[in-house]
């Protein structure tokens, strides 16, 4: 199988297992909505939960596979399985000392962290102590998807990929039933929110243990902690924790200048950017992750005609897919919001002002998604030095444009000031990539991403117009809103599909040819 193929089939079962993940993510923000609503009580759930997120997104999506995985695909080309096993091993005993510590540091200081995280809560008393009390409920997590994300990287390693994709379904599993089971019970019933947050890491660790062990690896304790792997790997993980987590790192500003806004905001940024990682998740993260380890192959083999054709194919194919995407949640944004979240204690005033935060995030899902490619590239070169730097320059513009922004525009201009920063980090990204690696097939990947824009365009008038209607005010007649918001979706995919036919897109063509492929095998 080519790499192309490899990459494309690595991905699609990726995003299968994300899609399923990310639809029980709706689930349990639609249960959430349903009993805390986007009211100052779910506020400090958000803000709490800002820290141990912003860790997942580091961790689970991030550094941990962008550092381990170069590394350990070297150790199983150059050094051996039992070798590999090892470092495996040796960075398992590490996680659980030095992440272990982290928590209870975390949780001895979380006062001083919401102070960070929500400094407009301080004149609140109830609402920081509320904040504070769920942090320390929810720090536990970071271990467990530590684990999880160490268990990911090893699988990825030998090709695979859907399990540890899936993982986090059975985390939104456990936090549902948590919420539900505990809410009646608790003098405080938000704190069983946090008790699934807790809870789901276990069970988003526990999932993938019997296909580690069927992999080959093991979860023995090793304290060779000058093993020159786990150095290396050291070395690459500091500046990549911090890059690839950018645009957590931008939500993370968003959510302080936000405290400062009027109850409900951080609310409003939340569930709107809940809605913008549903494609980032089920392509973006699906990709970057798909690519690694053939962009690593390739490096580690010097060939760097490879990676630059897979690198640019990636991107195309991921733009393909995306843009769609971003431009079909700008026109159908009030009825997926309504008929996802609107309910009990979430009201139509709720979906409005989530509904314009939406706008200014969904902007910018080109280019994180784009960012995390590219990032991936760099990092398969073992470079986590550039995009580190980079980033010091997204996030003091993320300060800058929220800082401007957030007086006119309240929190959607928050969300703005994050779309603009995830713009000037993957421009950025891209042009020294370019300079790096020399080539990067530019012309076909800007002709590709203008081609799928203009049917994206073409899609999303459609979709507008034809959606225009009183029903989405109201409350209830759910089966009614999804029988119609689905048929407007699958009129809005045939049109972007038509149209970029029309275009002669390569990227519709290799899709169609792979779901071909599919239904033969």
């Amino acid at each position: 199988m080519s790499e192309k193929k490899n990459i494309a089939r690595s991905a699609s079962l990726m995003s299968l297992a994300t899609l399923i993940s990310r639809i029980l993510g709706f689930i349990r923000d639609m249960v959430f909505a349903r009993y805390f609503g986007a009211t100052g009580l779910a506020d400090t759930f958000f803000a709490a939960f800002r820290i141990p997120n912003l860790f997942r997104a580091l961790f689970a999506e991030g550094s941990m596979s962008s550092a381990f995985i170069p590394v350990l695909t070297e150790y199983n080309t150059k050094h051996g399985k039992d070798e590999a096993n090892r470092l495996v091993r040796i960075t398992f005993t590490f996680i659980i000392i030095f992440v272990g510590l982290l928590c209870l540091i975390g949780i001895f200081f979380a006062p001083l962290l919401v102070k960070i995280i929500a400094p407009g809560f301080l004149k609140d008393p109830a609402r920081f102590d509320q904040t504070v009390l769920l942090t320390r409920i929810m720090f536990p997590f970071l271990l467990m998807i530590s684990l999880s994300a160490l268990m990911m990287g090893s699988l990825n390693t030998r090709k695979t990929f859907f399990v540890p994709a899936l993982a986090t379904a059975w985390f939104n599993i456990a936090v549902i039933v948590t919420i539900i089971l505990l809410y009646s019970r608790l003098a405080q019933p938000i704190v069983a929110a946090a008790i699934g947050i807790t809870v789901g890491g276990l069970f988003q660790f526990a999932s993938q243990v019997p296909s580690f062990y069927g992999k080959g690896f093991s979860l023995g304790i090793d304290t060779e902690f000058r093993h020159a792997g786990l150095k290396q790997i050291g070395i690459l993980i500091i500046p990549a924790t911090l890059a690839m987590g950018v645009n957590q790192i931008n939500i993370v500003v968003n959510n302080i200048f936000a405290s400062f806004l009027p109850s409900g905001s951080i609310s409003y940024l939340y569930y709107a950017m809940r809605l913008i990682q549903f494609p980032i998740g089920v392509f973006g993260v699906a990709m970057s992750m798909a690519a690694l380890p053939s962009l690593s192959r390739h490096a580690a083999n010097g060939d760097m005609n490879s990676l630059r054709d897979d690198f640019s194919f990636s991107l195309r194919l991921l733009f393909f897919l995306t843009i769609p995407s971003m431009v079909g949640l700008i026109a159908l944004r009030e009825p997926i919001v309504g008929l996802l979240f609107q309910r009990g204690e979430f009201d139509h005033n709720a979906t409005v002002q989530t509904s314009q935060a939406l706008i200014f995030y969904s902007i910018g899902i080109w280019s994180i998604v784009g960012a995390k490619t590219v990032t991936a590239a760099f990092y398969s070169l073992k470079d986590t030095k550039t995009p580190f730097k980079i980033l010091v320059i997204a996030i003091a513009s993320n300060i800058i444009f929220s800082f401007i922004l957030m007086h006119p525009m309240k929190h959607s201009g928050l969300a703005l000031a994050n779309t603009l920063s995830s713009g000037i980090n993957f421009i950025l990204l891209f042009a020294f990539l370019r300079k790096k690696i020399k080539r990067v097939h530019a012309r076909e990947i800007i002709a590709s991403f203008f081609k799928a824009l203009f049917a994206a365009v073409i899609m999303g008038i459609t979709g507008y117009f034809a959606i225009q209607d009183g029903l989405w005010a109201m409350n209830g007649q759910v089966i009614r809103k999804t029988a119609y918001l689905s048929s407007i979706i699958i009129l809005c995919v045939t049109v972007y599909s038509f149209v970029s036919y029309l275009t002669g897109s390569r990227e519709l063509q290799y899709v169609v040819d792979m779901l071909k492929r599919k239904r033969k095998s």
